[in-house]
C-alpha cells in the first residue's frame, strides 16, 4: 500500500546518528527516498552498506558553504529538489557558565547550528521554488523558545533558528514552507552530554520516530511559518 512517504525526496543533514539516523531509517521503510549527510565516514559507510543505490550519502560539514554547494550540485544533478528538507544537524557545547565556555565550542555551536542551516537553505531553496513545491524543517529545541542555564550558546543558536525561520517564511513564494519544529527532549548522546545520567527517562530515537516520522511527513505549505511541537514528544 502506498505510504504518504512514497515517491517523496527526503534531505536530511545530520543523518548519521540520533534523531537524523532515526529518521533517516523511518523514512526509508515509508517507501520515501533519503539523500542524507553526515561528518561520520563509518557511520555514512554504513548506512550506503545497508540501503541501495536509491538513496545517497555523502560526508559533508554543513558549516562549510563549498562543501554544502558540492553536496547539493551533486544531490539536485542525481535525486533533484528536495520535496521535504530537514535541517536536523546541530552542535552543542559542555555544560558550563557563559563566561567559562571555550571559543572553539562557542564557534562549533553557532557555525553548525546557525551557520550550517543556513548554508543548506541558500543551496537548495532556490530548486525548490523552482519546482514550486517543498517543505524545509527546521530543528529548533525547548530551549529556541525558553532557556536555561549553562547552555546559553546553545540557546542563542536555537533562538536564531526561530527567528531566521519566520524571516525565511515570508521570503518564500507560495507553494513552499519554512516551520520551525522543536523534537522534544530525546534520550541522544547530545541529550546526555548536558542530563547526564537523567537523559535515560526520555524516549529514545527509535521511540519518539513513531510519532515524529508521520507528524513531518503531513506537513505542507500551509504550515508556512509555524513553531510547532512534535506531538506527543516531552517537552520539560
Amino acid at each position: 500500500m502506498k505510504t504518504p512517504a512514497a515517491r517523496k525526496t527526503i534531505l536530511i543533514t545530520g543523518c548519521t546518528r540520533g534523531l537524523g539516523r532515526a529518521l533517516t531509517e523511518y523514512f526509508i521503510g515509508e517507501g520515501a527516498r533519503v539523500v542524507g549527510c553526515g561528518r561520520s565516514a563509518d557511520a555514512l559507510a554504513d548506512l550506503e552498506a545497508r540501503f541501495d543505490g536509491e538513496h545517497g550519502f555523502a560526508e559533508v560539514d554543513v558549516s562549510n558553504d563549498a562543501d554544502v554547494r558540492e553536496f547539493a550540485r551533486w544531490t539536485l544533478a542525481e535525486f533533484g529538489a528536495p520535496d521535504l528538507l530537514i535541517n536536523n544537524a546541530a552542535a552543542i557545547a559542555p555544560n558550563a557558565p557563559l563566561w567559562q565556555v571555550a571559543p572553539a565550542d562557542v564557534e562549533r555551536v553557532l557555525d553548525v547550528n546557525v551557520r550550517g542551516t543556513i548554508n543548506v537553505i541558500r543551496a537548495f531553496t532556490p530548486a525548490m521554488i523552482a519546482l514550486g513545491r517543498g517543505v524545509i524543517v527546521n530543528f529548533s529545541s525547548g530551549w529556541g523558545r525558553s532557556t536555561s542555564p549553562e547552555v546559553a550558546t546553545y540557546c542563542a543558536s536555537k533562538w536564531a533558528i526561530e527567528g531566521l525561520t519566520q524571516a525565511l517564511a515570508q521570503e518564500l513564494p507560495k507553494g513552499l514552507a519554512a516551520i520551525a519544529v522543536n523534537p522534544g527532549i530525546i534520550d541522544t548522546e547530545m541529550l546526555r552530554s548536558c542530563f547526564g545520567e537523567g537523559a535515560a527517562h526520555y524516549p529514545d530515537p527509535a521511540e519518539w520516530v513513531k510519532s515524529a516520522g508521520p507528524f513531518l511527513l503531513k506537513l505542507a505549505a500551509k504550515d508556512n511559518g509555524r513553531s510547532l511541537n512534535v506531538p506527543g514528544a516531552a517537552t520539560e
